[in-house]
């Protein structure tokens, strides 16, 4: 006999293998070098997404019905190492949080992707862009349903990876594949911290477990069970990973560089989904938050700053993607403000209405521009907009705040003093020892072929 339990748990491995599966199917293809049609690789995309999509809403409706609030899927350990008291657990949670999450993830993926079949038609990496959106959807719902510090990690890692990827997705050109690899160096320090958040909660519980970290209670009335110290130490770390991956300052910069992918990828990614990761951290470990309140005034701290910043950097930006790629830090500024202020309900409500709200700008972008120009045509005039909106400000203070927003605040220059070039010369010197390594393998390798004889081939028949 079929029980609640039963059925929650299947439709909850459906929700997880559906992208999953989709990210196989195009591995495979990549790797056999087989040839699909484009609509092929549209329809399997769909697919899964709305297979996915009907799963996912189908575990909320019976958790409605039920009053359940909080469902578990074990998966089992992946790493176990008992003497060194670490393991990866592989353990996802369905409650009020991970929930709206992931139905926006597949809804959000679902209309980006019907919206790319036809954007990126006859596009020559039409599945090389799928692919790596499939791999993106996979780490949204791994992050999202997370039941474990380790789980979410490892949808931490492949959003990023997704997302340096498809940034430089048209790597015949110089400024995608530089933007890529300064947003990679960025989400490197950021997964560092994140890492090192995950290290330190093993050694101070011995569990990576949501559950036993935020107490037994569901989202969001979960005790923590750190000191306080413990959790100013490992929030700050936490807080500094939301803030590379959601674009706080002083990572504001990447944002906008991201933008250099296809207009696709920008909208779920930097407008809606990748850019509120971040945030989504910082709501799922809420009870860490709450037993420190120097944590939480940084917390607001930096939501505030971010949000102040980004507001004056978006006005005077010259590119309608640049503007909303502000746009959107502001907003998640707002939402970290909240989230320190212990309103993690709204903060919920305002990602969910802020990335449908972007995503929707976003794909609306490419015509925007052409609208404008067929406007100006009809009235024959150029619209401007050249009024003053404070005009109580003196006029050096106006010219020194337009200054500092155009330099992004002068956050741009310490990150590529400081964080970008110091990465990339140690990747550049990693590569130079790699290939005087293999130049070394290479040459001893011919020079044990020139001694080896030469075997006659009448000899050797006879």
């Amino acid at each position: 006999m079929i029980t609640i339990n039963s059925l929650l748990t299947a439709l909850g491995m459906i929700t997880i293998a559906s992208p999953g599966a989709l990210v196989v199917v195009f591995v495979l293809r990549s790797l056999l070098r087989v040839p699909v049609p484009e609509r092929l690789i549209s329809r399997a995309t769909s697919t899964c997404v709305t297979i996915g999509l009907v799963a996912a809403i189908s575990v909320l409706a019976i958790m409605l019905v039920t009053g359940s609030r909080q469902v578990p899927v074990e998966m089992g350990n992946v790493v176990l190492l008992p003497n060194h008291e670490f393991h990866f657990h592989l353990k996802f949670v369905f409650d009020r949080l991970s929930v709206p999450f992931c139905i926006l993830s597949f809804v959000l993926v679902g209309t980006v992707g019907a919206f790319a079949n036809r954007y990126l038609h006859r596009e020559p990496g039409y599945g090389r862009f799928f692919l790596f959106y499939a791999l993106f959807l996979l780490g949204m719902v791994c992050a999202s349903l997370a039941g474990t510090i380790e789980t979410l990690f490892l949808g931490w890692e492949l959003v990023g990876l997704s997302s340096a990827l498809l940034i430089a997705y048209f790597h015949d050109r110089r400024a995608p594949v530089v933007n890529g690899q300064r947003v990679w160096s960025v989400y490197r320090i950021a997964d560092a911290a994140f890492l090192l958040a995950a290290v330190a909660l093993h050694h101070t519980t011995g569990e990576g477990d949501f559950a036993k970290l935020m107490g037994s209670g569901p989202w969001p009335e979960g005790q923590a069970t750190l000191s306080s110290f413990q959790a100013l130490g490992i929030g700050s770390l936490l807080l500094f990973a939301a803030a590379g991956k959601s674009g706080l300052i002083p990572f504001s910069g990447w944002l906008p560089r991201a933008m250099e992918g296809p207009t696709p990828s920008s909208a779920v990614f930097y407008g809606a989904l990748s850019v509120h990761l971040g945030a989504y951290l910082l709501l799922r470990v809420s009870p860490i938050l709450q037993l420190s309140l120097p944590l939480t005034l940084m917390v607001i701290a930096l939501g505030a700053a971010s949000a102040l910043f980004a507001a004056f950097a978006s006005r005077v930006q010259t590119d309608i993607k640049s503007t909303l790629a502000f746009a959107s830090i502001t907003q998640v500024g707002i939402i970290v403000v909240e989230i320190g202020l212990g309103l993690y309900y709204l903060a919920l409500i305002h990602i969910i209405g802020h990335a449908c709200l972007r995503t929707l700008q976003l794909l609306r972008a490419p015509t925007l521009l052409r609208d404008y120009a067929n406007i100006e045509n009809a009235i024959g005039a150029h619209v401007a907009n050249d009024t003053d909106s404070a005009p109580f400000i003196p006029v050096w203070l106006k010219q020194y705040g337009y200054r500092l927003s155009l330099e992004r605040g002068g956050f741009d220059a310490l990150l590529e003093n400081y964080v970008i070039e110091p990465v990339a010369a140690a990747f550049r010197k990693f590569d130079r020892l790699e290939r005087r390594w293999t130049d070394f393998l290479s040459r001893t390798a011919s020079r044990d072929s020139d001694r080896v004889p030469a075997i006659d081939a009448k000899e050797d028949w006879a």
